[in-house]
């Protein structure tokens, strides 16, 4: 029976890595996929993670109807077995109400993950959706950690390292501390992953002082 499942956690936990490896093993067992996603920081069609993995996928727009996108490309031939859908938590409530019937309708896998709150801890309406119709909701085991090294569980946006609280909800911008880029414009927002208590007292790692954690992932950058 298909089902749709959502995945998630906060920024930093292996979300898009998960996701192209789901995709990888589905498609290594004979079964026809496609990647969706939306506001991927590689820019647009892209699905790409910390790793610096980084594939061709299809864009989630606005007016993007996914029980239409299922139907066309299975009437051109293809089987469409399962979608991957990252970045879920951009997605309309509508689009999760489209995932839904093609699970139901079309009997098609959908695997989708994304972070469930923004940088105020508020619902994302893409994510409510999905915790209210998902058959499964899986929380990412890897966990992300805060500058004090307790478990992250809440996304901060960050101006010039300074954490804020107002402004729109949908806002791209780089990962505070990233090897990549690690000087940010004044104006840059950033991102960052903090525990609860320093979410909540609004003290990131640039405003405590502290010493940042290593960038290096895995040890594969000097190889």
């Amino acid at each position: 029976m298909a089902e749709l499942v959502f995945f998630c956690g906060t920024m930093d936990c292996g979300k898009s890595t998960l996701a192209l490896q789901m995709h990888h093993n589905h498609e290594a067992r004979g079964r026809d996929g496609v990647l969706w996603v939306r506001n991927d920081r590689a820019g647009e069609a892209r699905l790409s993670s910390r790793l610096g993995l980084s594939v061709a996928a299809n864009e989630v727009h606005d007016d993007t109807d996914f029980w239409a996108e299922v139907v066309d490309r299975r009437t051109r031939g293809r089987a469409v077995d399962f979608l991957i859908c990252d970045e879920a938590q951009f997605y309309s409530a509508q689009q999760v109400d489209q995932l839904a019937d093609v699970v139901d309708e079309l009997k098609v896998d959908v695997y989708a993950f994304g972070i469930t709150t923004d940088f105020r801890a508020q619902l994302f309406p893409g994510s409510a959706r999905m915790l209210e119709l998902a058959d499964r909701v899986e929380s990412l085991q890897v966990q992300a950690l805060c500058w004090c090294g307790a478990r992250a569980t809440h996304n901060a946006r960050t101006v010039h390292g300074v954490m804020v609280v107002e402004g729109e909800q949908v806002v791209i911008g780089d990962i505070t501390g990233s090897d990549d880029d690690p000087v940010q414009e004044p104006d840059a927002v950033s991102y960052e992953v903090l525990c609860r208590r320093h979410h909540r007292q609004r003290i990131t790692a640039t405003v405590s002082g502290a010493a940042a954690i290593s960038p290096q992932t895995l040890g594969l950058l000097n190889d």
